[in-house]
Parts: C-alpha cells; structure tokens; sequence
C-alpha cells in the first residue's frame, strides 16, 4: 500500500525551488507569470469538471495540480523578491480569521446573509474603497462575463438595490427582449449589441433570484446541446443520411425524439 504521507508541503516547495534552480528544468526555468496564466486557468476549469464528474481520485489529482500553479507562482515571485509561498499562506490565514469575526472574535453573526454582507464591510475596509461602485470595478474584467454580472448584481442586492422578487427581474427579461425585437432588423450593429447584452444581463439577474449559477447554468446547456446534436448526427448516419442533405425538419423531429429518449432515462 502506498504512504499517502510520504511527502509534504515543504517537499512540493522543494520540488519547484529545484525545478528553477541553476540546474534544473528547461522549461520550468522559462515560465512566467504571463506564460503561466492559461495553464492556472486550465487547472481551475479542470477542478470543477472533477467535481462534476464526483470522482475523488480525479479531484485529488486536479487539486494537486491546480495547487501546484500556486506554488510555482510563488517561487517565481520569491526569486524576484516579491513574496513567498509562507507569505500566501500566512496571508489567507489572516484575511479567513479577520473576516470571521463572528467565529474567532465576539461579534454575532447568525445567519449566511448576515455573514455575506459583514464579509463586504470589511472587505471594503481593507482596501479603502470609499463605494460600492468601487467594489463593482474591481471585479476583474478577465472574469468570465456572466459571473462578473451575477457579482456586480450580487453587490448592488446587498445595499438593497434590487428587484423585490424574482417576477420583477422575469418582467425586465420580457422588456428588454421587446427592445431587442425592435432593434434586430436595423443596421445599427452597436445598439444591437448593447440590446443583447441587457438581455444577456437580466437573464442574469433572473438565475440570481433563483440561486442559480448563469456560469454553471449555460455551460450545462451547452453540454446538453452537444450531447443531443450527437444523437442527431448519428441517427442520421443510421439511415444513411449525412446532416448537410436533410432539411431542417428532418433534423428537428430527430432532435425531439432524442430529447424525449434523454428524459426517459
């Protein structure tokens, strides 16, 4: 049986120190911060897709790997005097008790609302932001753009800037389709554009009510899309028929039948 415990955070630390050093790796001698950035973004996408999947060997590795981005920044930033990883971590282990003053100090907090908006004071604290249009602006625009939406709504809900239930939010959804439906036929691509992207926007708002993940959401209907057009293209290819020779209706009662075949599972 495998020692689980043979090797330790020091030892990852280790590892990379090494991997830099003047006799180490080529290529892990090369990287960047810059050159780093899509494979920390690959190793955070590939996390969720282990989580999805509910294999814990998967999700141990993933985090393993994702954990290691962390480390191999740090080093990095430790080799030009910047920080270390201690620094990270002593870092996190602040700011987490400094935030949770209703567990590691005297201030009662009993619910998660309560917990979400003290979280925001203080964070707004520590970083000096005078408002809360501040706040919304430092949500990185390199954010995917529904979770940066679903963020800035998240931020103007807390101070009470919001829709009083989820029928009001659904009415917004319907006015700006309408607005939509009256600009599409026009040549005016910027206003279309900003039309859609409102739209876009207050779909948002709607999965907020609903507690739902717009990010999540989409990406699960997007996976549902291609897990039914594949039924679709191999239904065709069982009688013979290639995609681009049938017609749309053809394709679509093929479509509906692979649907109701999905539900019956």
């Amino acid at each position: 049986m495998i020692d689980t415990s043979r090797y330790s955070m020091k030892d990852l630390i280790d590892i990379m120190a090494r991997l830099r050093g003047e006799n180490g790796c080529p290529w892990d001698k090369a990287q960047t911060p810059e050159t780093l950035k899509p494979f920390l973004l690959e190793e955070a996408y590939e996390v969720i897709n282990a989580i999805d999947c509910g294999n814990p060997d998967e999700l141990s590795e993933e985090l393993g790997d994702l954990l290691l981005q962390i480390v191999f920044l740090s080093r990095i930033a430790e080799e030009k005097g910047d920080f270390s990883f201690n620094e990270v971590v002593n870092g996190i282990c602040e700011k987490m008790i400094r935030r949770h003053p209703h567990i590691f100090g005297e201030k009662q907090l009993k619910t998660a609302a309560e917990v979400l908006k003290n979280w925001e004071e203080i964070k707004k604290e520590e970083k000096e932001v005078e408002s809360y249009a501040e706040t919304m602006d430092k949500i990185p625009e390199t954010f995917p753009a529904l979770m940066r939406a679903y963020k800035v709504q998240e931020k103007a809900a807390r101070v009470g800037f919001d829709w009083e239930n989820v029928e009001g939010a659904l009415e917004k959804v319907y006015e700006e389709l309408k607005e939509l439906r009256e600009v599409y036929k026009g040549n005016d691509s910027g206003r279309i554009m900003e039309e859609i992207g409102d739209l876009l926007f207050a779909v948002v708002n709607v999965a907020r009510f609903l507690g739902v993940n717009p990010e999540l959401a989409l990406r699960e209907a997007t996976n549902k899309f291609i897990r039914r057009f594949r039924y679709v293209e191999e239904a065709a290819s069982k009688i013979d028929k290639k995609l681009h020779e049938m017609t749309l209706e053809d394709m679509d009662r093929l479509w509906n039948e692979g649907k109701i075949k999905e539900k019956k599972l």
